[in-house]
């Protein structure tokens, strides 16, 4: 827990028997579902470099995200559709994502640690965390399993809708992103309810929606 008295973290976070960090990855992307993590770190088995996913190289977070689950307490992922973030939004669809990747562990903890400023509606104690992958360790590897999850289905989706760029960008809202759609038509995992997505749509511009 050193990272935590360091950060400044209060007793309470500091001597959590199984303290929790949750983080998600996935909020702006136009395409695909909004993927959570969360994991309680071994105090026994630390697991030095973890970080910000987004500092990360690749390579570098696969490695991290293989020793995460190897040498963790516990960890599990959660997801929001791209149903669901089109009808509840994508803020309420994260905060349902990181809730189910609590529920799913399999050590219920003392305390969560949730990255950013909100907090899902849930029974255990927790606190926000503004800018918590760079804070605590636990947000961190969080932050990692949640980004080597998603980055691998946005993979797969280059093989189900070729011509996207799916591999390449993720999902996010880059020109080559916004040029196929236009020329192709949004397909089933394209969000709907984003400005992007609905304004090709409602310019008539699109081809017939494609689901495979």
């Amino acid at each position: 827990m050193d990272d935590l008295r360091a950060a400044g973290f209060s007793a309470d976070a500091i001597s959590a028997r199984y303290l929790a960090g949750v983080d998600e990855v996935g909020r702006g992307p136009l395409a695909g579902d909004v993927v959570a993590a969360a994991v309680i770190l071994d105090p026994g088995r630390p697991i030095p470099g973890l970080a910000d996913s987004k500092t990360l190289s690749q390579r570098r977070r696969e490695q991290l995200a293989d020793q995460i689950r190897e040498q963790s307490l516990g960890w599990a992922l959660g997801r929001a559709s791209v149903a669901e973030i089109d009808t509840i939004n994508i803020l309420q669809a994260s905060l349902q994502a990181m809730h189910r990747a609590v529920a799913a562990l399999a050590i219920v903890p003392d305390l969560v640690l949730v990255d950013g400023n909100r907090l899902p509606q849930w029974p255990y104690r927790a606190q926000a965390v503004i800018k918590g992958d760079s804070r605590c360790a636990a947000i961190a590897a969080a932050s990692i399993l949640a980004k080597v999850q998603r980055d691998a289905e946005l993979v797969a989706l280059e093989q189900r809708f070729p011509g996207y760029g799916f591999a390449q960008h993720k999902g996010y809202p880059t020109a080559a992103h916004l040029e196929a759609l236009v020329r192709l038509g949004p397909t089933v995992v394209h969000r709907r309810s984003f400005a992007p997505v609905r304004r090709i749509i409602a310019a008539g511009e699109t081809v017939s929606a494609r689901k495979e």
